[in-house]
């Protein structure tokens, strides 16, 4: 089984425990903290990553700053103790996307990459999103990134750029091809 893969059912499994416990927002709060943590210490992610430090020493690190860090939900502490024990913590990150993906895919909420003349605003975007969401029938959320073209089609999703924009004729020349007529 890969490291995705894994790292996806323990997202899935902690936010059932969240659900069930009505802690969805504060779980994925703590969990986005300590990923944020982590990636912010060089320090802390090489202990994080590294085979060269034991589990059980991982494990005492992480009972240090939960102990330090304030409070934490018992779920996120559990599953960080958890994954110090099998030596995982180096998917917090991973873990932490995977997590707010689920609440996300479970709210029935999708993220709109918009591309527009000039820059929207907040308001602007808060404008578009109700929009999207009333013609959609689901919650909306829109981030700015610039020059993105999204192509959405009932089977299959294409981001890219402006300028890579052409190069998509190579790839379905490329799928045809290759027999597969089923993506086109």
């Amino acid at each position: 089984m890969s490291d995705r893969t894994v790292t996806r059912k323990y997202a899935h499994a902690l936010f059932d425990v969240a659900q069930r416990e009505q802690q969805v927002e504060a779980v994925g709060r703590d969990l986005a903290s300590v990923a944020a943590l982590v990636e912010g210490s060089t320090e802390l992610k090489a202990i994080f990553d590294t085979p060269l430090v034991t589990p059980r020493k991982k494990r005492a690190l992480v009972e240090a700053l939960v102990a330090a860090g304030g409070p934490i939900r018992p779920e996120v502490a559990r599953l960080l103790l958890m994954l110090a024990d099998r030596d995982r913590l180096r998917s917090v990150g991973d873990l932490a996307a995977a997590y707010a993906a689920r609440v996300m895919d479970v709210g029935q909420a999708v993220t709109a990459d918009v591309v527009t003349a000039v820059p929207l605003s907040e308001q602007g975007q808060s404008q578009l999103a109700v929009a999207l969401g009333k013609v959609t029938g689901r919650t909306v959320t829109v981030v700015g990134l610039p020059d993105a073209v999204v192509v959405d089609t009932p089977d299959a999703l294409l981001v890219t750029t402006r300028a890579h924009a052409q190069q998509v004729k190579s790839a379905v020349d490329a799928w045809r091809e290759r027999g597969r007529d089923d993506l086109l």
